[in-house]
């Protein structure tokens, strides 16, 4: 059992969301002894929009989500954790065909309209027996809280990730919950992880999809813990209409600007968590990136910074080593002048100019470097174009927890 992050944050009061019913269940996937198959249940007339993986060795369950979401309705949500099912040939199909083919038959659905992610080792196919029983068990088993869904999708990860909104929208109370999984194979390649949003309120399929592409480009899409991205990254965003509400169709709707902010803020809160929960992360990192050419420049720049490994360990000791900042910024093959480049640790400008600031005190930098919470700030001095990413240290554990990961 891996310890609890020192970023953890506490699991969210999360309300449930009419028209979705969640149930947890085990299906024995490895000998963790826990739950680790969930059975999300969507009413009739639930819109669904997502975004997945660029990693062209993605998994059966990443290739007929992409399809399904076309369709822009949903009824169920099934995600395993512990086998990934990722590049399994033949085999990996049929068992995601098989659970779709259960579920469907279960809510008399189309099976297009059932959704299926899966996250842990790649290579091994699903065990086909094992998630059909394991379905059985969870057709019965009583609804559960969001916290226990979260717990359940997990892998290495340490704590329950959540987040929550509330908004009005037309005169109408709506909800927004959020769940996520993921601390390690974590890159900025479209959602890097599995994440799973649900809303009460009723949403067009279409402005639902502009509303979670738009976001994740501001949250998921600008968070890394190694660099690498999972054969598996999904991230779907469900509105059963409970609510009430008017449907939101674009941003002319009454309360549309207010829901799109709230969904924004609730991927960010998510995206943040898994950094929190980063594979041996001690430290919380912001890089914030300005003056570059334009905003884009500013993000491949800050991931640039953001995923060297000799920065990452630089943070970990806790050293001011700002020259490795430097290095990174004039790799990223973006516009860069080394002679009006300027870099701040904390509050503190540090270098300046193209040469360390001539007698700065380098007592408050130590201090800030001490703390959980690390802010970056790098200034080009070319434009306007600013950005934030979100990364974690590198320490040794990182390595022990992926040394032996299989095992």
């Amino acid at each position: 059992m891996l310890a609890t992050s020192p970023l953890a944050r506490p699991f969210p009061d999360a309300p449930l969301i009419a028209g979705a019913t969640a149930r947890v269940a085990r299906a024995g996937y490895k000998d963790w002894g826990r739950c680790d198959l969930t059975f999300v249940e969507l009413d009739e007339g639930t819109t669904v929009a997502g975004v997945t993986t660029t990693n062209i060795c993605c998994s059966s369950e990443v290739e007929l989500c992409r399809l399904n979401i076309k369709g822009g309705t949903a009824r169920a949500l099934v995600v395993n954790a512990g086998n990934s099912n990722a590049f399994t040939g033949r085999r990996g199909l049929e068992a995601v065909e098989a659970i779709t083919t259960k579920v469907a038959t279960h809510l008399g659905c189309s099976s297009n309209h059932v959704f299926v992610s899966s996250t842990g080792v790649i290579g091994v196919p699903l065990p086909k027996e094992k998630a059909e029983a394991g379905l059985t068990a969870i057709f019965k088993a009583e609804p559960c809280s969001w916290k226990d869904v979260a717990d359940t999708i997990g892998t290495t990860d340490t704590f329950a990730k959540g987040a929550v909104a509330s908004v009005m929208v037309d005169g109408v109370k709506v909800n927004i919950v959020g769940i996520i999984k993921g601390s390690g194979m974590i890159a900025p390649d479209m959602a890097t992880m599995l994440g799973y949003i649900f809303t009460d309120a009723a949403v067009d399929a279409a402005f639902l999809q502009h509303l979670i592409s738009e976001s994740s480009q501001k949250s998921f899409n600008c968070i890394t813990v190694d660099s690498d991205t999972s054969t598996s990254d999904t991230v779907l965003a469900f509105a059963t209409g409970a609510a009430g509400n008017t449907p939101l169709s674009s941003f002319a709707d009454s309360g549309a600007d207010a829901f799109a902010s709230a969904f924004q803020d609730v991927c960010l809160q998510l995206a943040h968590l898994v950094v929190r929960d980063g594979e041996g992360a001690q430290k919380f990192i912001a890089i914030t990136v300005s003056g570059a050419v334009d905003n884009s420049s500013a993000r491949r720049v800050g991931l640039a910074i953001a995923n060297s490994p000799l920065v990452k360990t630089a943070i970990a000791g806790e050293d001011a080593n700002w020259g490795r900042v430097v290095m990174a910024v004039g790799k990223a093959g973006e516009p860069a002048d080394r002679d009006k480049l300027s870099i701040r640790f904390g509050a503190t400008l540090v270098a300046q100019n193209g040469l360390s600031v001539e007698g700065y005190d380098e007592a408050p930098v130590a201090a800030h470097l001490k703390g959980h919470d690390i802010d970056i700030n790098v200034d080009l001095g070319l434009g306007n174009g600013q950005a934030t990413v979100w990364t974690c240290d590198l320490s040794h554990g990182y390595i022990s927890i992926n040394a032996d990961y299989r095992s």
